[in-house]
């Protein structure tokens, strides 16, 4: 894995608020943004189970000319030097193919669909398609850029809840910024969720005191969710316990996806958590070396 993230860049105002919200974040996290300048409407990743064709709706190709400089001018304003992602392998049909070996990456709600039909509520099929095969995070913006200042984990109990917590603590020690952990319980008892913590070693900063957790029961979704701040990172995972379909996220995630406009970081199920926890990420000193 590679301690980048790769952007595909959209030459509009609603692709700056984009790039912008990129770039803070690889700012935060020690990161390098990686940007992709499309030349054509689609492009390949070669995922390890799978291969799927991005199909770019027409503004990503909106003012090819001006493009470059637009993109280096908000490196300039607000954030690190950015780098630029040139394909070299192209299919027998002409189509680049855009590596996947990397940390992390910034997906608008739809990258197919006209921007205007894409609302909060609705998340396209082609970001799905990447969320499913990707064994990187998928990192979905708000529409206008603004700083997120802390970092909440949404913990339902499944493996890949578990994953999610344990790229959230690291996300905390990258940022330095405060975490929270969220659980909205229908059925089973805070114990149970302790208990899956508890195996899975991530207990201890919870019962220190030192994460502060949020355990919602007896309330309704939307009441509960009023207690997530305005400037959190929201960490999820994208499928829990239940039977899902292709393109369908866990019943929780859908939720909450529709309801919140914060930045969400999307862990899918073959995200490589473990390339978080151990050497990948090499480059350090996200806000406080780099807040200047």
């Amino acid at each position: 894995m590679k301690n980048e993230m790769l952007h595909i860049f959209r030459n509009t105002p609603l692709g700056k608020e984009a790039c912008l919200q990129s770039l803070y974040t690889c700012r935060m996290l020690g990161l390098e943004p990686r940007l992709y300048l499309p030349a054509h409407r689609q492009f390949l990743f070669y995922f390890e189970n799978d291969v799927i064709t991005v199909e770019l709706d027409d503004s990503f190709l909106a003012s090819p000319e001006s493009a470059r400089e637009h993109a280096l001018a908000l490196a300039k304003q607000y954030g690190p030097s950015v780098g630029f992602l040139s394909p070299t392998q192209y299919t027998a049909s002409g189509l680049p193919d855009i590596p996947t070996e990397f940390g992390l990456m910034c997906c608008p709600r739809s990258i197919r669909d006209l921007s205007k039909k894409i609302g909060l509520g609705y998340i396209g099929p082609g970001v799905r398609s990447i969320v499913k095969h990707a064994s990187f995070p998928v990192f979905i913006p708000t529409k206008v850029f603004k700083e997120w200042k802390r970092i909440v984990v949404f913990f339902g109990g499944s493996e890949n809840a578990l994953s999610a917590l344990r790229i959230g603590f690291r996300l905390r020690k990258e940022s330095g910024f405060p975490l929270q952990i969220f659980t909205y319980a229908t059925t089973k008892p805070k114990e149970h969720y302790e208990e899956r913590m508890k195996e899975a070693g991530l207990l201890s900063p919870v019962t220190s005191g030192d994460v502060e957790w949020l355990f919602s029961e007896d309330t309704p979704l939307k009441d509960a969710l009023y207690a997530i701040r305005h400037d959190a990172l929201v960490v999820i995972g994208a499928y829990g316990h239940g039977v899902a379909k292709e393109l369908l996220f866990g019943s929780m995630m859908e939720k909450v996806q529709t309801i919140l406009p914060n930045n969400l970081l999307i862990i899918g199920p073959h995200v490589n958590a473990m390339w978080w926890l151990g050497e990948g990420m090499k480059k350090r000193g996200g806000r406080k070396d780099q807040a200047s």
